[in-house]
């Protein structure tokens, strides 16, 4: 691949992109040829020269030959290249195979021992979009080939940083920036126009850019998704920014549990940079940037800003107090700019369609859309992108389907473990940053748990104040001795040990957490515990006053019992992790409740019904 010098050598790549494009969709004959460096270390060039050769010979020179940047896998496949109309895949190619394939072709026939078909992956995260989701960052994912530079180039990637470098001045587009109202999409809303002409007005000019990618929520996945389906946005708007600011050095930030992103932006990284994308004097300008991935360890803590800069200087990741903020001190105490992967892919969309087009959609304080990881009891679970403004209603049922097998709904919890839980009274409220605060929770960056009629919401509250706690760094007292306490009490709740002096209790200790800890994780902590008091705390006096539990759902809180309904099959016997349930076949079982451990194994089995849980 040649190296691209100027912003023409750029738009007629694009042109030549967009012209391999076109070949899947006709019958033009042509040699797709992986120019992959493993590939090339492993002869592809030679085979490329021999293929545009044995092609003269044979009377078919009319068939292009082009390079691309990748086809399967060159590890395991290359050197390979991909023969149309027939879109077939030959693999782990040597010289000496050319003369077969090229006959192969003039023949209309296939080299069966040098074929392994491209799979075809079917994506079930990330559905057909329903007719109110409106697909800004995620319009393109499942649509080009993220391993393949060609792919994103021919849909427009760069074309924004073109025209950023040929007509806009780094003020002009941070203007730009602040007129569409983008605010950062990592959960606290800053508007990311003001947070870049920060660091652009901070004093030096050693400046770093930093995205975000430590995505720790529970069942959130929307950063994973866009890394790994559309690497190149995030880096076009990584370079956006960068110019932006003046920063000539970034950093991806990502959990080492995203293998499949941390690979696939690296690949990103190396075929823009070999496009001279990335690297100095970009497209023949004065512009030079530059950017790498580093991996976290994946503590949820590392989220937090200052503790994130901390971890990719190769300390432990614990935050810091603030001011000064990283904008004017943050890597190496330098001025660094940190937004997070939606934030950075929205850019080249802002740049490239404009202001107007962006402002139309969303409420008047929150602009643009909002990808969201819909998960829990909803029917259907899984990335959807919403238009900011949109009601908690219209997302749950016309989006989600509903809840799972007909139940009803009990409340959704937005923003991750430290966001708060919604009844039903707030469905229709609109979905932005300062309608959810109100209400008590938060936008996050972009969790959404459904949960049904059959969830205990001090469970639920126990659940994620258990997450929050493991994941203290315990710098400070309030959030590493604070989360200790507020659990410690709720699980003796669940556990029927609760007391009613421990409601007061919660509340000054939630109350106490949120002030006093030094940073978001432990000032947020406790909000699944506030929003469920203040909304279900019939459920909570439940659990300490009657010993039971609404739900049935806190084992030490139910019994579970078999009724007339019971055929003897002996379904829930067999299945008995402690042997506790006995019976005679075609008779009624019974449960020694001495030492069954309310697993619930056997209401799942039963086929009638016949378990009683009280």
């Amino acid at each position: 691949m040649k190296k691209l010098n100027s912003l023409d050598d750029l738009a007629r790549f694009s042109q030549h992109s967009q012209d391999l494009n076109a070949l899947k969709n006709s019958n033009e004959a042509a040699i797709l040829v992986s120019v992959d460096p493993v590939c090339i270390a492993k002869g592809a060039e030679a085979i490329k020269d021999a293929l545009v050769a044995a092609l003269a010979d044979a009377g078919l020179g009319n068939i292009a030959v082009y390079e691309v940047t990748h086809i399967g896998n060159p590890e395991k496949e290359g050197p390979d290249i991909l023969v149309y109309p027939r879109e077939t895949h030959y693999v782990r190619l040597v010289k000496a195979d050319v003369p077969e394939i090229v006959n192969a072709i003039k023949t209309d026939t296939v080299v069966t021992r040098l074929e392994l078909p491209l799979p075809v992956v079917k994506d079930e995260e990330l559905h057909d979009p329903e007719p109110k989701e409106v697909r800004v960052i995620l319009e393109s994912i499942g649509k080009l080939n993220p391993l393949a530079i060609e792919d994103s180039i021919a849909n427009g990637a760069y074309g924004s940083l073109a025209k950023v470098l040929g007509e806009m001045q780094p003020d002009e587009v941070i203007e730009t920036v602040l007129a569409s109202k983008l605010r950062g999409r990592g959960g606290a809303g800053f508007p990311t126009g003001l947070k870049w002409k920060f660091v652009r007005q901070a004093p030096g000019d050693e400046k770093y850019l930093v995205c975000n990618a430590d995505e720790g929520d529970p069942g959130a996945f929307m950063n994973r998704k866009v890394l790994e389906g559309d690497p190149h946005a995030v880096i076009e708007g990584m370079a956006i920014a960068a110019y932006a600011t003046g920063a000539r050095q970034a950093y991806v930030y990502c959990r080492a549990e995203y293998p499949i992103a941390v690979n696939t932006m690296n690949l990103a990284i190396d075929q823009a940079r070999r496009l001279g994308l990335l690297g100095e004097n970009i497209l023949g300008t004065d512009f030079s940037f530059d950017l790498e991935v580093r991996m976290g360890a994946g503590a949820f803590v590392c989220g937090e800003e200052t503790a994130l800069l901390a971890s990719i200087e190769g300390g432990r990741g614990e935050p810091r107090v603030r001011p000064p903020f990283p904008a004017q001190k943050g890597l190496w105490d330098k001025p660094t700019n940190i937004n997070n992967v939606e934030t950075y892919a929205n850019v080249p969309k802002i740049i490239g369609r404009g202001v107007d087009w962006y402002s139309s959609m969303g409420t008047e304080k929150s602009k643009g859309t909002k990808t969201f990881a819909l998960a829990g009891d909803a029917a259907n679970t899984g990335l959807i992108e919403v238009p900011f403004g949109i009601t908690l209603r219209e997302i749950i049922y016309d989006i989600g389907g509903g809840i799972r097998g007909g139940k009803k709904y009990k409340a959704v919890q937005t923003g991750g473990p430290m966001g708060g839980c919604l009844p039903e009274k707030y469905l229709d409220l609109p979905v932005d940053y300062e309608t959810l605060g109100q209400a008590g929770s938060i936008m996050g960056s972009g969790g959404m748990v459904v949960m049904d009629e059959d969830t205990c919401m001090v469970d639920i509250a126990r659940f994620f104040m258990e997450f929050t706690q493991d994941e203290s760094c315990g710098k400070c007292i309030p959030c590493r001795v604070g989360t200790r306490r507020i659990l410690e009490t709720l699980q003796r709740i669940c556990k029927g040990e609760g007391k009613p002096e421990d409601i007061p209790l919660l509340k000054e200790l939630c109350e106490e957490t949120k002030q006093d800890s030094l940073c978001g994780l432990g000032q947020g902590a406790a909000g699944p515990v506030i929003s469920t008091m203040e909304h279900f705390m019939a459920e909570y006096e439940a659990h300490i006053y009657d010993k039971k539990c609404p739900a049935k759902v806190c084992r030490d809180l139910i019994e579970f019992s078999i009724s007339d309904n019971c055929t003897g099959c002996t379904s829930c016997a067999r299945y008995c992790p402690t042997n506790a349930i006995t019976g005679e076949r075609k008779e009624k079982h019974v449960i020694d409740s001495s030492i069954c451990i309310r697993c619930g194994i056997c209401h799942n089995v039963c086929k009638f019904d016949a378990i009683v849980i009280e």
